[in-house]
């Protein structure tokens, strides 16, 4: 492990996540750029999850010594230098070409965790590589347990220490976006899409050089031609397999390392991952992309973190896109935090620089944060933030 990058600087002229999802928007296809966007069916979970988290509040502390600020982290026996990693996102080479390597290295660099998806556009032995052993994946339970088993083999033989099973897809978001563009892997090249890649020169050029996306991960358990059905058909029919107890036991039973189950937002499904021995849960609703009427993430933490906190490692992902946030949710009691979107919003506006640039803001941002509020690591930043009686009154 090389010593982490502790290089602050980025683009100041991208200094939000605001201003990167606005060159993203400029940058890559309307196809690509509506995946990367939408929630699912009329994207009330999208907004619900923005109105809670704009619902944490800080009491800063100014009068007593200042000192300086320690972002490190230990999650699942290992030191983080912060307490953030990059979620697992669908499709990444579909929105950027490359995206997972440039990502995957960029978390390397900075030594914070990189979840790769089982339906990302690069496979789990070039990312195993690229970070030196340190990426995490995430699982979609296969529909055939020889397929399962093959993965998980090839986890162990590239050395892969944290397994993420996703929970959340007992069916495949109900997406309206997708559905109008026809998203498929490879891209549809409907004239359409065509003409949407055309007006994307920097897109486009990557696009060539890398070459179209693929299911790389799943590439060798296709039948000839099945790359090319709708997404939902072939998530619904290749990738999702049932998920119960027995199957999670299963999987727990045939992976050494750490296991942690992505997708809990019940207390009856936190005390089920305990049941099994897992190491971790991460509270998500997969960034508001499969259930549209579910509660932000932050309230089952609220409720749960009390009681299970010694029982379990309790991350959160879903609704985060700044430094603040991640502050505010280890405030209220998440012991680490993934960003999925603001990391694409990022790749896809400054390309190779793009994830070091979103960690050296994240980084930044927390910093400024914990100076605040007077806390000198990670630690003390609990319990110095509350959640708002009413998130309806959400700030702008």
């Amino acid at each position: 492990m090389p010593k982490p990058n502790i290089d602050l600087r980025f683009n100041r002229d991208y200094a939000s996540s605001k201003q990167l999802k606005q060159k993203a928007r400029q940058n890559i296809p309307k196809f690509a750029y509506d995946h990367l966007i939408e929630g699912c069916m009329d994207e009330i979970g999208l907004k619900r999850n923005r109105q809670v988290m704009n619902s944490i509040y800080f009491t800063p502390q100014y009068i007593q010594a200042s000192s300086s600020v320690d972002t490190q982290v230990t999650l699942l026996g290992h030191t983080y230098s912060a307490p953030f990693g990059i979620a697992p996102i669908g499709l990444q080479g579909l929105m950027w070409p490359n995206a997972p390597i440039i990502l995957a290295k960029a978390a390397y660099a900075h030594n914070i965790p990189y979840i790769l998806s089982t339906v990302s556009s690069e496979s789990l032995e070039q990312i195993a590589e690229a970070t030196h052993g340190q990426a995490w994946y995430q699982l979609y339970n296969p529909t055939e347990l020889d397929i399962r088993d093959d993965i998980l083999d090839r986890l162990k033989v590239m050395q892969y220490k944290n397994l993420v099973i996703t929970i959340d897809v007992p069916t495949f978001g109900f997406r309206p976006r997708d559905f109008h563009n026809g998203l498929a892997m490879p891209p549809n090249l409907t004239l359409k899409n065509l003409y949407q890649a055309a007006i994307k020169p920097k897109w486009s050029f990557n696009t060539l050089k890398h070459g179209l996306p693929k299911f790389k991960n799943l590439t060798p358990y296709m039948p000839v031609g099945s790359q090319k059905q709708e997404l939902t058909e072939l998530m619904n029919t290749a990738i999702m397999g049932g998920l119960d107890f027995d199957s999670l036991k299963a999987i727990r039973d045939n992976w050494p390392g750490n296991l942690i189950i992505k997708g809990v937002m019940s207390e009856h499904d936190l005390q089920q991952a305990i049941k099994l021995g897992c190491d971790g849960v991460i509270l998500s609703n997969h960034g508001a992309r499969q259930l549209d009427f579910s509660e932000s993430p932050i309230m089952p933490l609220t409720q749960l973190q009390n009681r299970y906190q010694d029982k379990i490692t309790i991350m959160i992902d879903s609704g985060l896109r700044s430094g603040a946030d991640i502050a505010g949710s280890l405030a209220l009691g998440a012991q680490f935090t993934f960003l999925g979107r603001l990391f694409m919003y990022s790749v896809c506006a400054l390309g190779n620089d793009g994830g070091q640039h979103a960690i050296a803001m994240l980084k930044a941002q927390l910093i400024q944060i914990m100076q605040q509020v007077g806390a000198e690591n990670i630690e003390a930043l609990k319990g110095k933030a509350f959640l708002h009686h009413d998130v309806n009154q959400n700030r702008q």
